[in-house]
């Protein structure tokens, strides 16, 4: 029965055009990927990293009218706040996703936000901004953790690149609008209303997290049977049919039992699971991975590139005329470099963007101290910082945090990322805390020691 050769002729052409019918509604399917609910549940996720990148940058233009007077360590310590938060939301944040839900971690890191910013708006003396600024770090932190996850989890295979560069595309704008927003607000009476934005931005996303969707992969690892699971599924993919639904609810869990299996049978020779981290090191090809990721997470830092948007105002400081100018100028760049890089990136390997933006850059440092030295115009050295901002962009920016999930192990994932972040992290502060430092006994040669650092990782 199952041949159809019992069928006449006009039974076989009614079922052969179903199954045309069919079909051709799945390959719509297929082409209609991007539907309403996601673009609303990645933009919503994405306006977390929005006001992470508002925040790398908004203490720029505000520095001299925050309360005067402040030492070059207080305010230092205002600026590295926000990297020791950092670490700590990078930490609680896995918790928070596997108790909560993504959607639950999400709305708990938009409050966060919405309180650091209202300490920083309100604070009556730098040390509370600090405090406000640490608060938003934890805030920063989850978000670096969490975005990812679940855009990776709600976006369809197809998209999952695409979507992946939202969360810089969302970063890289909030830079900009705080450079933006500083030549407006940044003078005695407006730099309360600066960090009032953070708070503001946050309580919009707050009020549009009704079209923030549930991870369905979250869901189904609680309950293989949710029904809203499905419905979430159904919505997201614009499915149409039951059985597509089905089908997208067997992928997700032949996934959950494939790493299930794996694991287990990792595992069978011990009486106990063994510690992903333990592991990784223990494992020779594994910790060469890890070696190669923390190697890259250090340049990723180290490069210097923080230290150009925690402190532009500093260094254009004598190189033009209005420094806030210079520093929404690398903005920009910095907006259409990420726009760069996302052409470039499935079009080159990995290995040859990083060589080109390790390179890049360590020229750029070179003709950047050269020209603070004299030899070269000011202009020279302001396309020098813009190049060094684009080069950064295309490899040692995106790089070490795609490789992550490229190169592990499902099992080695999570422990990988969390050693990267909390490295990256440690980094972030040492340079937010110490440029000023270097840029005052170095002065014209400061870029030297990220210069040494490029050339090394090249």
């Amino acid at each position: 029965a199952t041949t159809g050769k019992h069928l006449n002729p006009e039974e076989k052409e009614r079922r052969l055009s179903q199954m045309s019918l069919l079909l051709l509604d799945e390959l719509e399917v297929d082409a209609i990927t991007v539907t309403t609910p996601l673009i609303f549940a990645v933009l919503i996720a994405s306006m977390l990293m929005f006001n992470m990148g508002y925040n790398i940058s908004v203490m720029n233009a505000p520095e001299p009218f925050v309360f005067p007077g402040h030492s070059t360590s207080a305010w230092s310590m205002a600026v590295a706040a926000f990297c020791v938060g950092g670490p700590l939301g990078a930490v609680l944040a896995g918790q928070l996703a596997d108790q909560r839900g993504r959607r639950g971690a999400l709305m708990i890191t938009t409050w966060l936000f919405i309180l650091g910013g209202l300490v920083q708006a309100l604070a009556p003396s730098l040390n509370i901004v600090i405090v406000g600024r640490a608060i938003i770090g934890v805030a920063s932190g989850a978000s670096t953790v969490l975005v990812p996850i679940y855009l990776g989890e709600l976006a369809p295979p197809n998209l999952r690149g695409v979507l992946g560069t939202m969360t810089q595309f969302a970063l890289v704008i909030g830079i900009l609008v705080a450079d933006l927003v500083g030549f407006v607000l940044a003078n005695p009476t407006g730099w309360r209303y600066m960090f009032f934005l953070t708070s503001a931005m946050a309580f919009f996303q707050l009020l549009l997290t009704p079209f923030l969707l549930e991870s369905p992969r979250w869901l189904l690892g609680r309950n293989a049977n949710s029904n809203k699971a499905r419905f979430i599924i159904k919505k997201l993919r614009g499915f149409r049919y039951d059985e597509e639904v089905e089908t997208e609810v067997e992928h997700y869990l032949g996934a959950s039992k494939s790493q299930s299996c794996n694991d287990s049978n990792d595992n069978s020779g011990g009486s106990s699971a063994k510690n992903p981290m333990l592991e990784m090191f223990q494992d020779k090809k594994v910790r060469l991975l890890v070696i190669s990721t923390l190697v890259l997470q250090v340049a990723n830092q180290f490069s210097g590139i923080n230290a150009v948007f925690y402190y532009s105002g500093l260094f254009f400081d004598g190189v033009i005329e209005n420094p806030l100018v210079g520093t929404t100028l690398m903005g920009a760049i910095n907006v259409l470099a990420t726009y760069v890089a996302l052409l470039l990136m499935d079009k080159c390997g990995r290995r040859t963007l990083i060589m080109w933006s390790s390179a890049g850059m360590f020229v750029s440092c070179i003709v950047i101290v050269v020209s603070l030295n004299g030899y070269f115009s000011d202009m020279v050295a302001l396309g020098a910082v813009a190049s060094y901002v684009c080069f950064f962009e295309i490899g040692l920016g995106p790089i070490p945090w795609l490789i992550v999930a490229e190169m592990f192990e499902g099992k080695y994932v999570t422990a990988a990322m969390s050693i990267s972040c909390q490295l990256n992290w440690a980094c972030n502060f040492f340079v937010g805390l110490f440029f000023p430092y270097i840029n005052k006994s170095l002065g014209a040669y400061s870029f030297g020691p990220f210069a040494i650092v490029l050339l090394l990782t090249f």
